[in-house]
């Protein structure tokens, strides 16, 4: 059975009583929720050496980092070294989106490298194949989408974003409804160009059953993917998305039906006022289901410097609601990403989780007090112990010398220092005349 299923009987599973304890939460809370689908367990039956991780109600906001091959860059040592990297400094989920080299083997040896649950685009397979066959995407059968599909499952990928909400209606709609940008999303363009040439239905929403039967047996969960996310900040809110997501609506109620796992992608590029409401009109659509955010990017002119355009976005969204942040890096919208791109990303993405982390979970504000009464003591070893990244701190501190007990900023007359000097000297006065 699924974790879902197991849920809704009552029962509690290893699963739930490990990630209860990681999370320091109630496990009953927890398997309550998972049996709604207010929150899923990340953790393929066939994957037996990952740690499970929760994403949704009543837990930490997650982060996932994307790396993979493209078919210009094929280095897949540089790959495991990036996945290592991510986990390393906080991502709790690894994406491989690797569309170039042996697919396999790339996506095989990125899952033995971490411990984490690793994601799959399952259709950036299918449409590579196409390609190295010398064949057109167009050309793709249904079975060579389902045969990549089945193949990641039973590799034991945690989670697939599936663009099963790029309907015929939809496609459909785009020919009357302008963008500025148009339509950014690989896999979701991918089955639209499909739909366009066969004129036929998308094969994963006509046959949407099948699909919850193949997430069913290896407990996947379905990330609803977001075909129709705005790609740039005019297209936000737009008829496109929306209708989308309401048929992802939909489907999420279905999927719960059959006791498979399910959570929503979302945008995308989105004006910082429209975050709140973006995010809320999700959860209502989609019945609480957990959202997963890319970004959302607050702006579009800052190329180089989407990694904080997205930890602002990130944050906004992860306040009010969303569950699941997506890392964006300084190379997003320029080049594959390299080890620093990804370090970037994860350390900006995290720290947007944990902004709000922090004034939900107790344990979060105490790390935060923690390093808050060190800095007020000057006390620079416990700084560096609680320090998220400690080779950027070490490495300011051994550029930015001083001889005093602050830092190089201040000095002798930081202010820190002066006013517990004269604090002290005041009690020690005091103590003295008493």
């Amino acid at each position: 059975m699924t974790q879902m299923e197991e849920a809704k009987r009552g029962i509690i599973t290893e699963e739930m009583n490990f990630i209860a304890k990681q999370e320091n939460i109630s496990v009953e809370k927890l398997r309550r929720n998972v049996a709604k689908g207010y929150t899923v367990i990340f953790r393929n039956v066939n994957h037996d050496w990952v740690k499970p991780v929760a994403v949704g109600k009543g837990v930490r906001i997650k982060v996932n980092a994307n790396i993979g091959t493209s078919r210009d860059i094929v280095n897949v040592e540089e790959e495991i070294e990036k996945a290592r990297i991510a986990v390393r400094y906080g991502a709790d989920t690894i994406m491989d989106l690797s569309t170039g080299g042996d697919l396999d083997k790339i996506r095989r040896e990125i899952m033995r490298a971490v411990d984490v649950p690793v994601g799959t685009v399952p259709i950036y397979q299918a449409a590579e194949e196409m390609l190295a066959k010398g064949k057109a995407i167009i050309e793709m059968s249904e079975d060579d989408m389902w045969n990549a599909v089945e193949k990641h499952f039973k590799d034991g990928v945690d989670y697939a974003t599936i663009h099963v909400g790029v309907t015929k209606e939809v496609v459909e709609k785009m020919k009357r409804v302008k963008r500025t940008v148009g339509m950014v999303s690989r896999g979701g363009t991918f089955l639209a160009a499909w739909m366009i040439h066969w004129e036929s239905e998308n094969p994963f929403y006509k046959d949407y059953d099948y699909l919850l039967e193949l997430a069913k047996e290896y407990d996947v969960v379905l990330s609803l993917g977001d075909g129709l996310r705005p790609g740039g900040l005019p297209d936000a809110g737009d008829e496109l998305q929306m209708s989308e997501l309401f048929t992802l609506g939909r489907l999420v109620r279905r999927a719960r039906e059959f006791g498979v796992q399910t959570m929503v992608e979302g945008p995308g590029h989105v004006p910082i006022d429209q975050i709140p409401m973006q995010i809320k009109i999700a959860k209502v659509a989609t019945d609480n289901a957990p959202f997963y955010v890319l970004g959302p990017l607050v702006t579009d002119i800052f190329p180089g410097y989407d990694h904080i355009a997205g930890a602002i976005g990130g944050a906004i969204a992860a306040l009010n609601g969303a569950d699941f942040l997506c890392y964006v890096t300084p190379a997003e919208h320029l080049g594959l990403p390299d080890r620093e791109h990804v370090r970037l990303g994860v350390i900006a993405t995290k720290l947007a989780a944990h902004a709000v982390n922090l004034t939900r979970f107790e344990e979060e504000w105490r790390r935060d007090y923690t390093m808050s009464l060190a800095r007020g003591s000057l006390d620079w070893e416990k700084q560096f112990k609680f320090a998220v990244d400690k080779e950027r701190f070490d490495e300011i501190r051994k550029n930015r010398p001083t001889s005093t007990e602050a830092c190089s900023m201040c000095g002798e007359l930081c202010a820190i220092r002066l006013i517990n000097d004269m604090l002290r000297k005041k009690g020690e006065a005091d103590e003295a005349y008493l």
